[in-house]
């Protein structure tokens, strides 16, 4: 993200802080020797193990345990994009972030530089093939039945809703869903939106990402959206409203598997909802 960086082929000690980065080396077939359990998502219960050094939280590094691990190779994602210079102090650090306006396009440049890195380039190629077989057939279902979504996030009680220049840019720039909303403000956690403006669009579509589940705490966006305003919208009626993995798109977004788990609830949901 930040220019051109020289890494050693093959590193040994491999130091993590983003999750979809860790999702990427793992099916690469890296180890990592240490990396922030603050959060970590129930995917990665087999990095609580003790070989595993915790190096804190994703927005708060411990500085003293990464460099008593003498890494080879720091890898950030772009919730660390304002730290990468004191990374660089301790050990050579890439900095790979996810646009989410372009993100298969990232994705891929992800995964091509850490198989490069790694000498990993054939189960990478193998792997982003089965994502774009994905992604060409759901787009051809959306583009046949001409759907449209409101893509929402529920953050303890409040709602907010996110367009193709958002995080959530995947389902309309590269699924091919049309938005309901032409002009959502773009920002990190959404436009900040009512029950009274969802019941106004009458989306064909909802999809849903939880927040507090994603990171750990109660899940409660379907408590807080299925009230008497929402349940009147075309999309309740219709069984239209999808609950997102909420780990995979907001905290692990970016990584080999989290993107192929995207892809399949969006396809099965489609197939099972469009008729």
């Amino acid at each position: 993200m930040n220019g051109e960086v020289e890494v050693v082929k093959n590193p040994q000690r491999v130091v993590v802080f983003d999750y979809g980065l860790l999702d990427i080396i793992d099916n690469l077939g890296v180890e990592v020797v240490g990396l922030p359990k603050a959060a970590l998502p129930k995917r990665f219960e087999k990095y609580e193990d003790g070989k595993y050094a915790d190096l804190g939280d994703l927005k708060e590094p411990d500085y003293e345990a990464i460099n008593a691990l003498q890494p080879d190779l720091i890898l950030l994602g772009g919730r660390q994009a304002d730290l990468q210079e004191k990374f660089s102090e301790i050990a050579p650090t890439l900095l790979l972030n996810i646009n989410g306006s372009k993100y298969m396009e990232d994705v891929k440049r992800n995964v091509n530089t850490l198989s490069k890195v790694f000498e990993k380039e054939d189960v990478a190629s193998s792997k982003l093939k089965n994502i774009e077989d994905k992604i060409n057939e759901i787009k051809t279902l959306v583009n046949e039945k001409d759907l449209s979504v409101l893509t929402l996030m529920v953050n303890e009680g409040a709602i907010s809703t996110y367009g193709p220049g958002s995080r959530y840019g995947l389902i309309y720039n590269e699924l091919g869903f049309k938005p309901e909303d032409e002009n959502i403000e773009v920002s990190t956690h959404g436009q900040q939106v009512s029950f009274e403006y969802v019941v106004d669009k009458n989306p064909e579509y909802i999809f849903v990402v939880d927040r507090g589940a994603a990171i750990g705490g109660e899940s409660t966006a379907k408590a807080i959206l299925e009230n008497e305003l929402i349940k009147s919208t075309d999309a309740y009626k219709n069984g239209r409203i999808l609950y997102l993995d909420s780990e995979a798109w907001y905290v692990i977004s970016g990584g080999l598997n989290s993107t192929e788990i995207m892809l399949d609830e969006i396809l099965n949901f489609i197939k099972s909802t469009s008729n």
